[in-house]
């Protein structure tokens, strides 16, 4: 039986793109180990719809009273959400713009971050809907945020590791490629990220 990853393209850059090259090394290296189906969602060039008064008010209320304009706009978040459970293993590429995350996956995530589907509310708190999930985050950056002055400057992977466990996928590996701006370390920044991908025991 396949494994079902689902690849996330967030870079602009294409095949040039860092967090790209890298996420290609993970599913090469995930390859190697047990056979593969790779589904790719390239926000950059299909990005998901930001959230409408619509899509809100669609989802607090009951789906037999959903208006055209209500349904229609939770399309989306159905789609990706059914993508979402159906993979095994989650790989997002992410180059990391103004300390951040680019906007297109904040786009997905608020898609797939919905009540009663992917997280509900209870008399304990929270709970994460999505799970036995593993999710491989390649991080991309011209700078070094790992570690170093500018490691509280990385608004990236905290959030995403946050999110991603409210969701109920607590199973992350971070990889970076960083430095890549850098005289210094531009030259083997992405070597020494391939080279830990190489290493890590999947």
């Amino acid at each position: 039986m396949s494994q079902k990853i689902l690849r996330i393209i967030t870079s602009t850059n294409g095949d040039t793109s860092f967090s790209n090259q890298l996420s290609n090394a993970i599913i090469e290296k995930l390859a190697i180990q047990t056979e593969t189906e790779v589904q790719t969602l390239d926000l950059t060039k299909t990005p998901l719809p930001y959230l409408t008064n619509s899509h809100i008010s669609a989802v607090y209320a009951p789906a037999e009273t959903h208006t055209e304009d209500q349904s229609n706009a939770l399309k989306h978040s159905d789609a990706a959400i059914k993508t979402l459970l159906e993979s095994d293993v989650i790989v997002i590429g992410v180059p990391l713009y103004n300390f951040g995350i680019p906007a297109v996956l904040k786009g997905w995530i608020d898609q797939v971050a919905r009540a009663g589907k992917t997280f509900s509310y209870g008399a304990e708190g929270p709970k994460g809907l999505v799970t036995d999930k593993k999710v491989y985050l390649s991080i991309a950056s011209g700078a070094i945020f790992s570690e170093g002055p500018y490691k509280s400057y990385d608004f990236s992977e905290s959030y995403l590791r946050t999110v991603l466990a409210f969701l109920g996928m607590t199973d992350v590996t971070t990889f970076r490629v960083e430095g890549t701006a850098i005289p210094d370390f531009a030259e083997n920044a992405l070597p020494k990220a391939l080279s830990s991908v190489e290493e890590f025991a999947f």
